[in-house]
This record gives structure tokens, C-alpha cells and sequence, in this order.
């Protein structure tokens, strides 16, 4: 049991300021997007990353590959199987994103990798998981979502669904989730000695993060797709259009922020009726597109700073970069880089410079490898290894 203690809290001045994850090294085998930034968050924290490609043509997204090195080895080929399995022993973490099966036919699945370093915590991210009826199936955010019932959920009742880019499967349900399980695995093997598999799935992310939702389907709280309170057709849960064509967005679901929104709208003819009345809220939403309909986006989100309405206005990504609160949280915040989040007080992460020069002689050269044989190891790696493109085969 914890025991909790009123004591001051500690002066930050005091505590080492090294990174959270110092120490701790990375295999990242993975492409596209969901792997490279699940690594690229454990990157920010400290951890040394290597990203283990399959030749000139398997770079990942520039954006992702802050803080990390890239080295090529041609894992069908005994001695890239073998370098790759050198660098498993020094590893603590392996992170790949093969369809199931593929791991085993290269020699570098689990239960090898296991044999060599019982520390290794290895994490196989991939949409569908590695069991079931569609493990073997490819697909894209687009596809985890449908599947998951969050898609079933979106967009306007009468109208296509609607989908927020790739951000919930591929980001939050696969690298989210995968970060997550390594760190949990890793907190695990500090008291047991002993690493793990972790099985992260996209669609298993987000059926998680449907958990308030599952329950509410077909209540009146989320009757439909594009029905309910936070669905889109609540006319205080959604967005409105303004006078110069960009839009507000409304959140005011409690009654208290409803009242200020009410208020800030100076509609003196009534009192705030009861917003959670669902007769009402056809005309509620007449009357509100009127109002917004009246001034621009900028104006109306100066009326409201202050307001505690939950009002603010719906910015692009470039205006986003630009916006003051952003910018005192991250100064200097670049339009091709993330930022660092979370923010930790003692041991804090930050954002790494790319660099995408192939390092397989230096970094094979550190685990023993004569330099002569590194080199001969990287230019047999030089050429693009169809075996390891995607998708995954």
C-alpha cells in the first residue's frame, strides 16, 4: 500500500533533469504512421530509438523520425537476421507491425527474440490483432474505425459518416494504446525481471475509447449516428457558421455554460429554456445560426473570451501553430513537428532533431561488428527489400 504524506512538494531546482526514458533502447520496425509515432512519443521521453529499415526505399514519415536513427538490414539474409538478433539482446523494446506470421517466417518473432533477451518487451501493432476472423486482412484507419462502431457513430444522421482524418485508430487506438502497453510491460518487468508480448490492436483501441458509448447506443443520449448530445444535432454541442463563412464551435452542455451562452447572446425576450428538451432543439438551432450568422468567427470569439460558455472558434492547422495559448504552452512551435506532450515537471521530454542519414555501420560497429563487416552488411541492405515494403506481407 502506497502511504500518503502531506509533505511540501519538492523543489524542482533540486531533481536530476534527465529524460523519463533514458536508458531505455528501441527496435522500431515499423512504417507509415501509428508505429513510427507510437516510437517517436517514447523518442520525446529519452529513449534511444532504431529504426531498422529494409533498404533506401522504407524511410517513414519525415515528421516522425525526430530522435531517432536509422539503420538498413536485410532481415532475409542471414547476417541482417543475425545483426538484427545482436541488437535484441542490447534492446529493451521491440516494436513491429507485420501481419501475423511474418515475424516468425524472418526469425525475428517473440518467442526467438524471447530466447536471447527474456528482458525483451516486444509489441506487435497491427489494425485487426493477432487472432481472429480478419488478423490477416489488410486495411486503414478508415477500416479500424468501421469495424470498431465508432464509425457507425459519426457524421450527420442524414448524410455519409464522417471521419476526424486518420487521428482515432491509426494515432489514438493504435499508437496511443501501444505506447501505453510498452510502458506497462516495462513497469512490469521492473519487479518481475522478465519481458512480455504486447498485442495491440487498432480496432481494440477504439472499442476501448467507445466504452461511455456502447451502453448509450439507441438511448436517448445517442439515439443514432448524428443523434444525441455530443452526436452533432444537440444546437449546443456543434458547430455554427459565421459571417464570414468560417465557424464557432458550441460545447455549452452543462446548464450553467448554456445560461452564459444564452446570456452572451444577449436574447433578453426569454429566459434560458431547458436545453435538454429535445422538442426544442429545432428551433434552438434556427435561432442560434441566426445569431453567428451575424459577425465573423473573430469577432464572435472575442464576444465570448471570458464568457465560460465553452465557445471557441474552429481553427485551421496553420492558425492552430499560430494561436497564443499554444504558443506560450510551446514557444517556437514549428509547423512540421509536433509538439512534447505530456508535459512532466521533473523529468521532462523534448523534440529531437531528424536526422534520416543511414547509420547500420555505426551503430552495428557499437554491438561488436569489426567495421570492414558492418560495412559489408550495410551495402548488402543497400537496395529496397520488397519482402519488408508495405503493406506487410
Amino acid at each position: 500500500m502506497v502511504q500518503q504524506t502531506n509533505a511540501a512538494p519538492r523543489n524542482d531546482s533540486a531533481l536530476p533533469r534527465h529524460k523519463a526514458l533514458q536508458g531505455i533502447r528501441i527496435l522500431d520496425l515499423t512504417r507509415l504512421a501509428p508505429g513510427p509515432y507510437c516510437t517517436m512519443l517514447l523518442a520525446d521521453m529519452g529513449a534511444e530509438v532504431i529504426v531498422v529499415g529494409g533498404g533506401a526505399g522504407s524511410l517513414p514519415i519525415a515528421a516522425l523520425a525526430r530522435g531517432k536513427r536509422f539503420i538498413n538490414l536485410n532481415l532475409k539474409s542471414p547476417d541482417g537476421r543475425d545483426a538484427f538478433h545482436r541488437l535484441a539482446k542490447t534492446a529493451d523494446v521491440v516494436v513491429e507491425g507485420y501481419r501475423p506470421g511474418v515475424t516468425g517466417r524472418l526469425g525475428i518473432d517473440y518467442e526467438t527474440l524471447r530466447s536471447i533477451n527474456p528482458r525483451l518487451v516486444y509489441c506487435s501493432l497491427t489494425g485487426y490483432g493477432q487472432s481472429g476472423s480478419l488478423s490477416q486482412e489488410a486495411g486503414h484507419d478508415l477500416n479500424y474505425l468501421a469495424i470498431s462502431g465508432a464509425l457507425g457513430a459519426f457524421g450527420p444522421e442524414t448524410d455519409v459518416p464522417a471521419f476526424p482524418l486518420n487521428l482515432l485508430a491509426d494515432f489514438a487506438g493504435g499508437s496511443l494504446f501501444a505506447a501505453l502497453g510498452i510502458m506497462f510491460a516495462l513497469y512490469a518487468r521492473a519487479t518481475s525481471g522478465e519481458g512480455q508480448y504486447v498485442d495491440a490492436s487498432m480496432v481494440d483501441g477504439c472499442m476501448s475509447m467507445m466504452t461511455m458509448h456502447f451502453p448509450d447506443w439507441g438511448e436517448p443520449v445517442l439515439q443514432a449516428r448524428g443523434d444525441g448530445l455530443v452526436a452533432g444535432n444537440a444546437p449546443f454541442y456543434r458547430c455554427y457558421r459565421c459571417a464570414d463563412g468560417r465557424f464557432i464551435a458550441v460545447g455549452a452542455l452543462e446548464r450553467r455554460f448554456f445560461e452564459n451562452l444564452w446570456q452572451t447572446l444577449e436574447y433578453a425576450d426569454a429566459p434560458p429554456p431547458n436545453h435538454l428538451d429535445r422538442s426544442i432543439w429545432p428551433a434552438l438551432t434556427a435561432r442560434f445560426e441566426r445569431s453567428f450568422a451575424t459577425r465573423p468567427r473573430d469577432v464572435w470569439a472575442g464576444v465570448f473570451d471570458g464568457r465560460d460558455a465553452c465557445v471557441s472558434p474552429v481553427l485551421d492547422p496553420g492558425e492552430a501553430l499560430a494561436h497564443p495559448h499554444n504558443g506560450a504552452r510551446h514557444a517556437n512551435l514549428p509547423h512540421d513537428r509536433t509538439i512534447v506532450a505530456p508535459i512532466l515537471s521533473a523529468t521532462p521530454g523534448s523534440p529531437q532533431p531528424i536526422d534520416l542519414a543511414d547509420k547500420t555501420v555505426e551503430i552495428l560497429c557499437s554491438v561488436g561488428y569489426p567495421t570492414e563487416h558492418a560495412q559489408r552488411i550495410a551495402a548488402a541492405s543497400s537496395e529496397k527489400i520488397t519482402g519488408l515494403a508495405w503493406p506487410p506481407l
